[in-house]
């Protein structure tokens, strides 16, 4: 489970009143998908808690299952619009092409809204071609509630629908309705999304082969210009035009558009359908092996940024009792959030107030002066830091907690965790572990572990 999951299952658990109260101040634009998942913890949240007080492997189910489902709807959807315009065989190669995508498949084994949204536009394009505009209206504002970036799934649509006037009115519709949305997120949008950036290199080559196969496949005679008409507008706009965008105001993450992705699949799989000869077939098992080793890939912690229960073993084989705990940054509070009972068992040394109570999601720090108080008081500290070639944060809470731990401690172990390190430390000369274990290294909870020593004034590699 890695940390945006995390922020589902903590956030999800909260109250209603807790919920919609967070969202007066920050996620207003996951507002649905929270109170989703609150329902469906209601019903089955994995029938009890796992080791820390966080999911076992049952409420990790329980928290990926709504994705899961939304990626086999959102599939099928696919193969109903390639049914609809191309055919049997079409239906069936483009709603494979779907669920073999690997993008497709790592959103569907997350506990996130991507899938989701996928799902609301794909359906939303099938009931277009259809022309049930109420239904197309409310599957719309579905998906642009569950994430208001699907709303530039409309531009795509107007391609195929723009002279229908119960488009226009559906349009029109959605539209008015998710202002009062964007009203509240666009007042969050620095806290929410200040940690972008402008579009890599690397996002603009991916979006360069998607335009690439896209156009190329459009191209193709054998494919009916209507499915055309609406598969790629879908594929090429909605990720060209946040990434236009991001030049100015950085949004672009590629997961905030994946039903994109169910334009590529209509093309392909429609083409594939068409196909004679065996020369496209050896393409398709040509790519059956990167994309299987990539799907297997996609099932491992490794394909995360973090692991947060991963973070909360290494820090429960390591804590004593009565140790505190300082989280570098802040928001990496978020690892341990998820395993309350083992954060209950740990003093927080910089926080002020909880997340429940602040209202925020991950609680609310002291000013520097209370922060260097407590911190110069505690005998031990477990510090949870982001990896070592990250940035650090500038800003002055961060600073002192740096500084204080440099010159107040000294840094007897560090161990590396998927995405996170945890680093032990202790008044100079008190580094000796109770249970032995000095200056060796030692596997802990399967993640390899250094022992060090570093004096006080003189800070190691950490900083």
């Amino acid at each position: 489970m890695w940390r945006d999951e995390s922020v589902t299952w903590q956030v999800a658990h909260r109250p209603l009143g807790g919920i919609g109260e967070l969202l007066g101040q920050v996620d207003a634009v996951h507002g649905l998908y929270y109170v989703l998942m609150h329902a469906v913890f209601l019903v089955w949240d994995g029938g009890g808690a796992g080791t820390g007080g966080g999911p076992g492997a049952a409420g990790l189910w329980a928290l990926r299952l709504p994705s899961v489902a939304a990626t086999a709807l959102a599939a099928a959807g696919v193969a109903a619009i390639g049914h609809r315009l191309a055919g049997e065989r079409a239906a069936l190669w483009s709603g494979a092409a779907y669920a073999v995508l690997p993008p497709v498949q790592m959103y569907a084994q997350e506990g996130r809204s991507y899938a989701l949204v996928a799902a609301a536009v794909v359906w939303a394009t099938y009931l277009m071609l259809r022309e049930r505009w109420i239904a197309y209206a409310a599957a719309m504002l579905v998906g642009c509630w569950l994430h208001e970036f699907a709303v530039l799934a409309l531009l795509a649509h107007g391609f195929g629908a723009r002279r229908s006037r119960g488009w226009r009115w559906s349009a029109a519709a959605v539209v008015a309705l998710l202002l009062p949305l964007a009203v509240v997120s666009a007042r969050q949008a620095e806290q929410q999304l200040g940690w972008l950036g402008r579009p890599s290199w690397r996002d603009w080559a991916a979006y360069g082969v998607l335009a690439a196969l896209s156009l190329l496949l459009a191209r193709s005679p054998a494919l009916p210009r209507e499915l055309v008409r609406v598969a790629l507008p879908l594929a090429l706009l909605p990720p060209g035009l946040l990434m236009a965008v991001s030049l100015v105001h950085p949004w672009y993450v590629d997961r905030y558009v994946l039903y994109a992705l169910a334009g590529l699949a209509l093309l392909a799989g429609t083409r594939l359908a068409a196909a004679r000869g065996w020369r496209p077939w050896l393409l398709v098992a040509a790519l059956l092996v990167p994309f299987g080793c990539w799907s297997v890939w996609l099932r491992t912690p490794e394909s995360r940024k973090d692991d947060v229960l991963a973070v909360a073993a290494a820090v429960r084989e390591r804590a004593r009792p009565g140790d505190a705990v300082l989280f570098l940054p802040s928001r990496r509070r978020e690892w341990l959030l998820s395993s309350p009972e083992l954060y209950g068992s740990l003093g927080d040394l910089a926080l002020e107030r909880t997340p429940a109570a602040s209202r925020s999601l991950q609680g609310t720090e002291l000013p520097t002066a209370g922060i260097w108080t407590r911190l110069v008081d505690a005998p031990r500290v477990v510090a949870l830091m982001d990896p070592a070639d990250q940035p650090l944060d500038p800003y002055p809470r961060e600073a002192v907690k740096r500084q204080t731990l440099a010159s107040h401690f000294e840094r007897c172990s560090v161990d590396e965790v998927r995405g996170a390190r945890i680093a032990v430390y202790a008044r100079p000369g008190h580094c000796t572990d109770r249970q032995g274990l000095s200056s060796e290294s030692r596997p802990v909870g399967g993640v390899r572990h250094a022992f060090t020593s570093t004096a006080p004034g003189r800070p190691g590699p950490s900083g």
